[in-house]
């Protein structure tokens, strides 16, 4: 790129500059090389040259035949590259001389007009958008994947009952499907957020050059139109130094992450002997090499280990970014080692959680019934039944809190408590408090817009379902 020193390989004079008279130190070479990690954007490399020479000969830079040899020999280093015969070293430096030193190899001096009009610096940003853009396409088709499981889990589930919990404390009982159709909200954010991230990798800064442009007719949108690109940078100078796709890229994955991270937690909580909410299968679960008894949640504790790593390459590119003088700088290099690794364990936890959820757990809806009918989550209805004959609301809460208070020093549930008695606590409670105080009653009372009502969650299924929809 414009600010690296020529290739210098040791022992050997400079490959493309007068500039340099001395050898690279052997070890510097290889400090400075980055082939062993953007061999990974070959292809787009290759796409990015074939795009870049045809419009060199549609500007008449360099004619059509010369165009054509140029296209030809990029083609069969694919070729070669699929074969696994196109294995460039570490005295290549990085891809993009890769390709142009096996490039000349193969067509003469007319692969030598290829670089014309551009810089490493232009071609790298374009490579890694093109990258990016291709994953950030294959991480939609796995979220859709993921929501719809989650949906499938969530049907079969609108009538099973879970607790729900506020600081880990037993609230109000829930519907299993509304429980598991959070995360399907959470799933939807996160295919908006990648939607809008596609929309700022998607734009072309082939043709900026090193920082200024180039004197060279080039037609810059022409580029863009042949490799999909929506726009073209405006300004050089942020054409080839700028990342926020890349950063922007990250938080949306940290935050994919922490989303599969917090659902893999309560799978962690629910597969426990103190919960036995769900029960493992053994497709994703393995032993302890010294407690035969023992079955642990790998899947979700990996997921829940690998979001730091993330997490951690985004404030790596943050910590890069934020003091880089303008244009390209070698720091820029860093770029790319944590943006791979973080598409590849966003996809990977994605697919594990995929198959987890399919084939790795299985709810227990009598230990559910159980938990939600044993506990005092229908305090609020009880609540709510006297301000519906006009109790002040925070009366109302004194009364049954006291309630609640004598029910747990005497061993007893609100269920438990015999007419008499709550009418001694207030004379408008009736016969049909008993019918309140049922979970499933509980549940199919909150009919608010959003609420976990049987009847509100079979309408949010359906509008999710559609949303997912292939």
């Amino acid at each position: 790129m414009a600010t690296h020193p020529a290739n210098r390989i040791p022992g050997k004079q400079p490959r493309w500059s007068q500039r340099f008279e001395g050898v690279l130190h052997p070890f510097i070479v290889r400090f400075n090389a980055s082939i062993r990690f953007d061999f990974t954007l070959l292809q787009e490399d290759l796409d990015g040259s074939v795009a870049h020479g045809r419009m060199l000969a549609a500007c008449g830079v360099i004619t059509a035949a010369e165009a054509g040899q140029i296209v030809d020999g990029l083609e069969t280093i694919r070729r070669e590259a699929a074969a696994g015969t196109f294995r460039p070293g570490v005295d290549t430096e990085d891809i993009h001389f890769a390709v142009e030193r096996r490039l000349i190899e193969l067509v003469g001096d007319v692969g030598k007009k290829l670089h014309t009009g551009r810089s490493r610096n232009d071609q790298v940003g374009t490579d890694l958008r093109l990258w990016l853009r291709g994953r950030i396409d294959e991480l939609e088709i796995l979220l859709r994947r993921y929501g719809q499981t989650l949906l499938r889990l969530a049907e079969d589930h609108v009538d099973t009952m879970i607790p729900g919990y506020t600081h880990l404390q037993r609230a109000q009982p829930l519907s299993l499907a509304h429980h598991l159709l959070a995360y399907v909200e959470m799933t939807q954010r996160d295919r908006q957020r990648l939607a809008q991230v596609r929309q700022r990798v998607n734009v072309s800064p082939l043709g900026a050059a090193a920082l200024a442009g180039t004197p060279v007719p080039i037609d810059r949108r022409r580029t863009a139109a042949a490799l999909g690109f929506a726009d073209i940078y405006r300004n050089s100078l942020d054409a080839v130094s700028d990342r926020d796709f890349a950063v922007e890229f990250l938080a949306a994955a940290s935050l994919m992450m922490v989303h599969l991270s917090r659902l893999s937690e309560e799978v962690i909580l629910w597969a426990s002997q103190e919960f036995a909410f769900v029960s493992l299968t053994d497709r994703c679960a393995t032993g302890s090499s010294l407690m035969p008894q023992k079955k642990n949640p790998d899947v979700p504790e990996l997921v829940r280990g690998k979001t730091g790593r993330v997490f951690g390459h985004l404030q790596a590119l943050l910590t890069v970014m934020k003091g880089l003088p303008l244009a390209y700088n070698k720091d820029l290099q860093e770029d790319k080692e944590g943006l791979f690794d973080a598409v590849q364990t966003t996809r990977d936890c994605l697919e594990a959680m995929i198959i987890l959820l399919e084939e790795g757990l299985r709810f227990q809806p009598r230990r559910l019934a159980e938990a939600v009918g044993s506990d005092f989550a229908n305090a609020t209805d009880v609540a709510d039944y006297l301000v519906a004959r006009g109790v002040p609301f925070r009366e109302a809460y004194g009364l049954v809190g006291g309630l609640v208070k004598a029910c747990l020093q005497e061993g007893v549930l609100l269920q438990d408590v015999p007419l008499e008695r709550w009418q001694q606590v207030h004379p408008a409670f009736a016969e049909d408090i008993f019918t309140v105080l049922q979970p499933r009653q509980v549940v199919a009372a909150r009919l608010s817009e959003g609420g976990t009502g049987f009847v509100r969650v079979r309408e949010a299924l359906e509008q999710a379902k559609t949303a997912f929809a292939d």
